[in-house]
């Protein structure tokens, strides 16, 4: 899963440092409800999240029940909904 977002890196990063148990909270709750790997990236006015998740149905219902996750998106100065895309993982030989 990929989700974009117009936004803030700096501001992101800033408010990750003054709030770690928020978001360790959330990274926990992911793992709990089966995400296997979660990133932020950013580029171009744009933040990333880059999450592994079995099935799209899972992030879904994590994602549209989080409560917290709109309060990040606030902080990071986030304009607009997120675009979310979901891709199959494929088994290939030179994965590292």
């Amino acid at each position: 899963m990929i989700l974009r977002v117009q936004a803030d890196a700096n501001a992101l990063e800033q408010f990750g440092k003054n709030n770690a148990d928020l978001l360790t909270g959330i990274a926990d709750a992911g793992r709990a409800a089966g995400a296997t790997r979660h990133l932020f990236a950013a580029g171009d006015g744009e933040v990333l999240v880059i999450d592994e998740w079995p099935d799209e149905a899972t992030f879904r219902g994590f994602f549209d029940n989080q409560p917290d996750i709109p309060r990040v998106m606030q902080a990071a100065g986030a304009k607009g909904g997120p675009q979310i895309s979901i891709y199959r993982k494929l088994d290939m030989p030179d994965e590292f």
